[in-house]
């Protein structure tokens, strides 16, 4: 009964887009914060998504259709100005997402394969790329049921994966590194743009909710537990690396080698296991691969919405023609394009993931008085909410205006 569970297969689902590859790399975020601040931060930004994510849970009570996409939701109460900035940049987000994850997906391939298996150059890199994409794509066009299906598999090797991490990180923590204060409490402003886009399942919400039939009792519960997971495991990774490097050393490992690959070897050093430095390079492959899964999803569902509304053939050929050649171009033969525009991820997914559903749950307040279900909080949190959503796009241009500090992330 559990296996065939669909509110907890859409948790899973949601749980696997949040948790992304860079999960391991934001410790190297947090290293001058200290474990304290960096759990205030994650606690406060995951009850505010956790929040915007139940915000579309009461706007879909007025969708027509339950497979009608977000972009269908937002011309109904912002016209067709609406429609189109909520198609552009959810499109821009996802199509610079899943180059990356078809570049990084296809890197992990090559390096697992004999080297020059497809030829030699870059053959070998572009046919792994193209490997990768073929096989999870393939999920993907099968629809939700299909990512449901494999995302419980390797939702369930990264958990079991990430107990073994745990277990041997855990009981090398010093309680003295836990206490440690910000160097600079500036840094705390700068890791919250990082740390929000961790929380980013929201390009998702169409295909949940289509999924769950528009049943709004198991769509919230779906929110509250996929969104509990990510925290849970960003809680339990910032308290094992936080735990055993002192903020000393972990500034150290950011001037030595700022990257997933200076943690993981510094954390070999400090642990003694070359298991681990096995292990963490199988938990990023996973976490790419489930991130890849919910994000093309949401791209394919996205396509399907916007394919409907202007009356263009939506069937399974046009659809995955256009999910994922683009995507797959750019990561063969112009990555740095789309690469680029991740660094604008923040901006984007702080209006499609804050921004959107507050403005959506504002027109529908006005429109629809009685509805079954509405989020705790009322108008006023909605103000604070988008408050905060302003707040953390300022932030974005005054770290690149130089007022702030960068963080690595």
């Amino acid at each position: 009964m559990l296996l065939r569970n669909k509110t907890l297969g859409s948790a899973l689902i949601i749980a696997g887009t949040a948790i992304g590859a860079g999960m391991l790399a934001m410790p190297l975020t947090s290293a001058g914060i200290g474990f304290g601040f960096t759990a205030a931060l994650l606690i406060g930004l995951w009850l505010l998504l956790a929040y915007s994510g139940l915000l579309f849970v009461e706007v879909y009570q007025t969708a027509k259709r339950k497979d009608d996409g977000v972009a269908t939701l937002t011309e109904k109460y912002f016209g067709m100005p609406g429609r189109i900035i909520s198609t552009v940049s959810l499109f821009i987000l996802l199509y610079a997402l899943s180059a990356a994850y078809m570049t990084g997906g296809g890197e992990v391939l090559a390096s697992a394969l004999p080297e020059n298996f497809f030829g030699e150059g870059d053959a070998n890199l572009k046919a792994s790329i193209l490997i990768f994409t073929i096989l999870l794509g393939a999920f993907v066009v099968i629809g939700t049921k299909g990512v449901d299906g494999i995302t419980r598999l390797l939702f369930s090797g990264k958990i079991l994966v990430f107990i073994l991490v745990l277990a041997m990180m855990l009981p090398k923590i010093a309680p003295a590194n836990l206490m440690e204060m910000p160097l600079d409490y500036a840094l705390i402003l700068s890791a919250g743009p990082v740390f929000f886009t961790s929380y980013g399942f929201h390009v998702v919400m169409g295909s949940i909710n289509n999924y769950l039939d528009g049943d709004v009792k198991r769509f919230r519960m779906a929110i509250i537990i996929g969104t509990a997971i990510p925290l849970s495991a960003y809680l339990l990774w910032q308290l094992a690396t936080h735990g055993i490097f002192s903020q000393n050393e972990f500034i150290a490992i950011l001037k030595e080698n700022p990257s997933i690959t200076g943690l993981i070897n510094a954390t070999k050093t400090l642990t003694g296991s070359d298991m681990l430095s096995s292990i963490l390079p199988v938990f990023y492959s996973l976490a790419l691969i489930t991130s890849f899964l919910g994000v093309a999803l949401g791209l394919f569902e996205g396509l399907n919405d916007l394919f409907k509304r202007t009356k263009i053939p939506a069937n399974r050929l046009s659809l995955t023609a256009t999910t994922f050649i683009p995507p797959l171009i750019f990561a063969l033969f112009y990555p740095n394009g789309f690469i680029a525009a991740l660094g604008y991820a923040g901006l984007l997914c702080a209006f499609y993931c804050l921004i959107l559903p507050i403005g959506l749950a504002w027109r529908t307040r006005q429109q629809y008085k009685d509805l079954p279900y509405r989020v705790a909080g009322g108008n006023l949190m909605l103000v604070l909410a988008l408050i905060v959503g302003l707040l953390i796009i300022a932030i974005l241009f005054l770290m690149e205006s130089g007022v702030l500090p960068k963080v690595v992330g």
